[in-house]
């Protein structure tokens, strides 16, 4: 019999009808597992206007999620700025589907605004909150113009932050701007020849 913490734990991340149709849409794109510079240049500019330490252009399949755009203090750094946590783990390209909170965005829709993640009981026992020192979360939706909700655009910081309004119009102008350049690149992309395989 499972404890109720476990219990609790399998709540957290949110059922998500449209994980299938999401990666083949990634899939379609030409979106994959691959580090992006166009997007880690997005990342780092969203880190310059929110001054968050950490920002990503995350695209999540069935499985785990993607930071195609990333940008991260260096290691040392990071790990400074986590009080008492000098061996925290560096963040990397992936992360599973029940860390985090972008998988929340992605079923809602809607962008998501955590000035401190502990005051929300459903957000607080996240992993990321131990594992890497979250305390707040700002987040908005990649949606395609056909309504299928790509990822997300978020940033992250250990500390707790006040994002308020301007944030969040940060935050998804920013989202605008990928799609954006998801649009640019798709129309620039010959048509598929429909006899290949």
């Amino acid at each position: 019999m499972s404890s109720p913490e476990h219990e609790f734990r399998l709540t957290i991340t949110p059922d998500d009808p449209g994980a299938s149709e999401r990666a083949k849409r990634l899939r379609d794109l030409g979106i994959g597992n691959l580090p992006d510079p166009e997007f880690d240049e997005l990342a780092h500019e969203l880190t310059v206007l929110t001054g968050a330490p950490y920002a990503m252009v995350n695209f999540i399949d069935e499985d785990h999620q993607y930071f195609a755009g990333l940008a991260a203090p260096t290691p040392g750094a990071a790990n400074q700025a986590i009080a008492g946590a000098e061996d925290a783990p560096e963040v990397g390209r992936e992360m599973d589907r029940d860390h985090g909170y972008c998988p929340h965005v992605v079923v809602r829709g809607k962008a998501l605004v955590l000035g401190d993640v502990c005051d929300y009981p459903r957000f607080a026992g996240n992993p990321v909150v131990d594992k890497i020192g979250i305390r707040s979360y700002l987040g908005a939706p990649l949606i395609d113009d056909d309504g299928n909700t790509l990822g997300t655009v978020c940033v992250v910081d250990t500390e707790t932050h006040d994002w308020g309004r301007p944030g969040l119009e940060i935050i998804k102008g920013m989202a605008e701007k990928v799609m954006d350049r998801i649009r640019e690149r798709n129309a620039a992309e010959p048509p598929a020849d429909p006899f290949q395989g």
